[in-house]
């Protein structure tokens, strides 16, 4: 891996502002989508991207692979995907007449598992390692993935048959949950203008958007963020925000500590890339639903009124006091 280098405060907020502005070529229309995929980045986390067909969930994460000069690898899970499709097992070699390690598509930089939920529970939990130690172990031996390393995983959140429900200990690995919603008319409009005048089909084009981050600047962007100041205030914000969905009304069961401490990555990733020079509470509440929506089960009663966890998070967010700057 190329050497890093430590950034200075400009360079990191025109990285992180230019890689923003080059996914918006592509990605039309998904502007707070676009945000939350580079806090993920910039905070060193993994993201799993829910939504309906076609609204650009892969192309996002190949836009972002296409900017990104690393390593990307695409797995599409199916049911008949097994472990060692993604991790990677021995081979024995007839010339040697020994067993050789032949890694899987989980040795990159950016890993897109595309419909993750489509594999079975125990091709799931084959990235578990991967994401949480940033190693996999083969034949007993541990070996690390690349640095930097990021899991996005896209789900469709309405079908229900051939899909196999996330394992709440895997979704806890994921940094954030993201809803990607339909595009306002104007942007469905540009982006129908755009489409329909290439040659590629129904495909948005990712191959003109530029190079503007080697795997090392991905570090040095991660490294930045993670010495961002938050002040004392800031992070017990974060804390009670977490703490509070464990007792909150309506909440069957709340996010451990690992929510707390991505409320505050992720508002460093958030502080960077607006290119200020500390966290604020808003940076922390900015990326709240996100942290918490998976790491939280709605209560059976609330279920059958028709009521969904956002609402009931948006509600503890409103009632619990933000510290004043």
């Amino acid at each position: 891996m190329s050497e890093i280098r430590p950034l200075s405060s400009s360079e990191a907020s025109e990285l992180a502002q230019g890689l923003a502005q080059e996914l918006r070529k592509a990605v039309i229309g998904q502007d707070a989508v676009i945000d939350d995929v580079l806090t993920a980045l910039i905070g060193a986390g993994h993201l799993l991207l829910e939504g309906v067909p076609g609204l650009g969930k892969t192309l996002l994460v190949r836009a972002l692979s296409r900017c990104f000069g690393g390593e990307f690898a695409r797995i599409q899970f199916t049911p008949d995907l097994m472990p060692s499709d993604v991790t990677g097992h021995a081979v024995f070699d007839l010339q040697s007449e020994q067993f050789k390690l032949r890694r899987g598509p989980v040795f990159t930089h950016l890993l897109l598992a595309d419909e993750i939920n489509r594999a079975p529970a125990k091709t799931q939990a084959a990235l578990l390692e991967a994401m949480q130690e940033r190693q996999v172990t083969l034949e007993g031996r541990a070996l690390p993935l690349p640095r930097p390393f990021l899991v996005m995983a896209t789900q469709n959140p309405i079908e229900q048959e051939g899909t196999y429900p996330l394992p709440e200990a895997e979704l806890d690995r994921f940094m954030l949950k993201v809803h990607i919603g339909y595009p306002a008319a104007a942007e469905e409009l540009a982006m129908v203008r755009k489409v329909s005048g290439s040659s590629r089909a129904d495909m948005l084009d990712v191959q003109p958007l530029r190079q503007l981050l080697t795997a090392a600047d991905v570090t040095a962007l991660q490294t930045f963020a993670s010495q961002l100041p938050v002040d004392d205030q800031v992070l017990d914000y974060a804390v009670r925000l977490a703490r509070a969905t464990r007792g909150w009304p309506g909440l069957a069961t709340g996010a451990g500590p690992r929510a707390s401490i991505a409320l505050v990555r992720c508002g460093r990733a958030r502080a960077l890339l607006r290119g200020a020079a500390f966290v604020t509470p808003d940076d922390i509440k900015s990326c709240a639903l996100a942290v918490l929506r998976h790491r939280v089960r709605l209560a059976a009663e609330l279920e059958i009124d028709g009521f969904d966890t956002d609402q009931v998070l948006r509600q503890l967010l409103d009632q619990t006091p933000a510290p004043r700057a």
